[in-house]
């Protein structure tokens, strides 16, 4: 295997070069990924550390560092371990398909928000982090989009979904540990923002703003997310449909 891959991607791939001296028997990335997952999604990214991760496995903290260089190393790991691989309702159009994409995306971000806090510095290459990117081209199978088109198309949905997470269940809660916030603590801090807001925000100066929190299109519920999924839809059939 070529040099140009780091080795935390080989042994996600399963292709490390067995002359190179590397891990010894005993323990697998994968275990590690899955240890860092558990301490996020208990206490949050920040209480993720090498020495966490090794206590959590019963091993040394050195014992890491045959598998991992650095702690973006670890990130790579628990970001495939935490998508794991897509369970996709079936559809028989690309507008379903794509949809039951983005659905899957978001319920995957909602059951480990830490993953938006991690910082990413190259796209993705880990092996089941490729199953989705490669779930959500063929959504498209059927449609004259281009290969290019498609990505930009998933692209464009990914962002949607993060965005969405971000800017509605999260408003007014505490960034960690992000798992420890439930459902109705979520809810609360909407209700929060929206009191605040409305207290804030003169309905003279901010006409527009204020009508949209009297519609309810603040409260960051499932009607809300798929409207605006549906919007975004409804601008890549408007690229298929002016060819």
């Amino acid at each position: 295997m070529s040099d140009e891959i780091p080795r935390v991607l080989q042994l996600l791939w399963g292709v490390h070069d067995p002359n190179r001296p590397g891990p010894k028997p005993g323990l697998s990335i994968n275990e590690i990924g899955d240890a860092a997952v558990r301490i996020a999604d208990a206490d949050g990214l920040a209480a993720v550390s090498m020495s966490k991760v090794a206590a959590e496995l019963g091993r040394t903290t050195m014992s890491l560092y045959r598998y991992v260089d650095a702690k973006q190393d670890l990130y790579a790991v628990m970001l495939d371990r935490a998508f794991g691989l897509p369970e996709l309702e079936p559809a028989d159009d690309w507008q379903g398909r794509i949809r039951a994409w983005a659905h899957a995306f978001r319920a995957r971000l909602q059951e480990h928000p830490w993953i938006l806090q991690v910082p990413v510095d190259e796209p993705p290459l880990a092996p089941q982090q490729l199953v989705w990117m490669e779930q959500g081209l063929n959504a498209f199978d059927g449609t004259s989009l281009s290969p290019g088109q498609r990505l930009s198309s998933v692209l464009l949905i990914d962002i949607y979904v993060r965005g969405a997470i971000v800017l509605t269940p999260n408003f007014g809660a505490p960034a960690e540990p992000a798992a420890a916030a439930d459902e109705r603590d979520r809810q609360q801090a909407d209700r929060l923002y929206a009191r605040r807001l409305a207290a804030l925000a003169d309905p003279k100066r901010f006409p527009s703003l204020t009508a949209a929190l009297e519609s309810g299109a603040l409260d960051g519920d499932e009607d809300e997310f798929t409207a605006g999924l549906d919007t975004v839809i409804a601008g890549i059939e408007a690229k298929l449909q002016a060819g």
